[in-house]
């Protein structure tokens, strides 16, 4: 193996490490995302802007996903009690306010405001990196390179340990139990609004809430309690997605155009939604509760209230749940069937100025609906109605589902779980990791600290399988 100073990718990478600096030594916010995560500081010697130490216990975990750069680090201000909070990096101090970060309810848990260099523009504790690294930041940008930082020890849990002993059919065994805890609870949820509404309500809140995603959940809410209303007469596609997004105050003006909506299909929207806008105006939503800031196009609320109103525009659209359920037992592929069933194509009115035309659902988004709300829903009616064997039918499914997209939650839990990319075969197991993350992770810090999760597995590893 040839030392460092005889490589020539090395020489390639010493010579022209610059250019990832670019702007005359000024770092990126990726480099000092990196720096940061690694922990590339004078630890020993850090001080605020405002002269108080710093004690950096635990940096936090990288954010991929829009918010602050950090979540749940911990840190100490000279002799105060450690904190636990978000820590946002920008460049320069003014990019608080300049990034919107002032006003966005997001960034409410801040408690760190890491900087390049410059006297501090909010009430924030501030901390400027330039000055405190163990290194020049020319040589941090070579050896970081810029990029986002591979997973480190300082990731994983204290529960890595004992999971890490355990066989892979045991491990397999404790997120189906999991997995199972969170279709009970789902189906709880389920329960206790059939009381209130009835089950085919339940089903549609149920279905709004998940097309409102994380972002948008409630204002979905908001809008599937109005169903019962709008569903008292049979309605058309153009009649219920006029509806819909009139309602949600999504409805563009008719001088304007869309990206979702074609000209024709705006028109047609508008004149079903003028006959009726005035029964009905005073439940129209403020078009600002809605939360678009990071959503790609296709998740747009548009296109998921599109989708719904194929799906109302349907007179038989749960009867066709039922019969798909009485037919997946001897289904080869129950998922893709009941994707067929939820997908709907565009109106063919419409011209969609997407990059590239998609469907409204794709598998992935079918898998979380199979999972969050239809096979929850069905677990739970057939409790409701004591039927034992269609029970074990639906959990049967709910086990076997294919596994669905991975998110910032399971990778985070994951890693800290079991140390690196462990492969989660099913829905049901990614099902499991949630739960657990909402049981033990949520209600513990980066630390781990007073965490039960680590004692419970290493008890339970010392119990024989098949004793549980």
């Amino acid at each position: 193996m040839p030392n460092n100073s005889s490589s020539f990718y090395s020489q390639w990478r010493g010579a022209h490490a610059g250019w990832i600096l670019r702007e005359s030594a000024k770092p990126s916010e990726r480099l000092l995302q990196a720096v940061w995560s690694h922990q590339r500081l004078d630890r020993n010697q850090l001080r605020l802007v405002d002269g108080r130490t710093l004690r950096v216990l635990h940096p936090g975990f990288l954010n991929r996903e829009s918010g602050p750069d950090f979540r749940r680090a911990i840190v100490q201000f000279e002799n105060d009690l450690p904190v636990t909070g978000d820590i946002e990096i920008d460049l320069e101090p003014s990019g608080w306010h300049s990034h919107g970060h002032a006003n966005n309810p997001t960034y409410a848990g801040v408690i760190l405001h890491i900087v390049w260099r410059g006297a501090p523009s909010n009430t924030l504790p501030t901390l400027t990196l330039a000055g405190s690294l163990d290194a020049p930041i020319e040589e941090l940008a070579c050896w970081l390179g810029g990029d986002t930082p591979p997973p480190s020890a300082n990731l994983l849990g204290r529960c890595n340990a004992p999971l890490s002993d355990l066989p892979s059919e045991r491990i397999e065994e404790l997120l189906r139990q999991a997995a199972m805890i969170r279709l009970s609870a789902k189906a709880h949820q389920f329960t206790a609004c059939a009381r209130r509404a009835g089950w085919e309500q339940s089903l549609w809140e149920g279905l709004f809430r998940a097309l409102g995603y994380k972002n948008n959940i409630w204002p979905m809410q908001r809008l599937a309690d109005l169903l019962p209303v709008l569903r008292e007469l049979p309605l058309t596609f153009v009649q219920w997605r006029a509806r819909l997004l009139g309602l949600a105050g999504l409805l563009p003006a008719e001088t304007l155009r869309s990206p979702f909506l074609s000209d024709v299909a705006l028109r047609q929207l508008w004149e079903d939604w003028w006959r009726i806008r005035a029964s009905i105006c005073d439940q129209i939503l403020p078009r600002t509760i809605w939360r678009m800031a990071g959503l790609r196009p296709a998740n747009h609320p548009i296109r998921r209230l599109t989708l719904a109103a194929h799906w109302l525009a349907q007179s038989g659209f749960i009867a066709r749940l039922d019969e798909w359920l009485l037919l997946a037992a001897k289904d080869s592929s129950p998922a893709n069937s009941l994707l067929r069933l939820l997908q709907s194509d565009e109106d063919p009115n419409d011209t969609s100025q997407l990059s590239k035309p998609m469907q409204l659902l794709g598998a992935s988004r079918a898998t979380d609906l199979a999972v969050n709300v239809i096979l929850p829903w069905f677990w739970a009616r057939a409790g409701s109605g004591q039927n034992k064997s269609l029970q074990l039918q639906v959990e049967e499914l709910f086990l076997a589902w294919p596994a669905g997209e991975d998110n910032a939650v399971l990778k985070l839990t994951r890693q800290r779980l079991f140390a690196g990319p462990r492969r989660l075969r099913s829905a049901a197991e990614q099902q499991g990791l949630l739960q657990i993350a909402r049981d033990y992770c949520d209600h513990s810090n980066a630390l781990c600290e007073h965490c039960p999760f680590p004692d419970l597995v290493r008890s339970w590893a010392a119990t024989p399988s098949g004793c549980d």
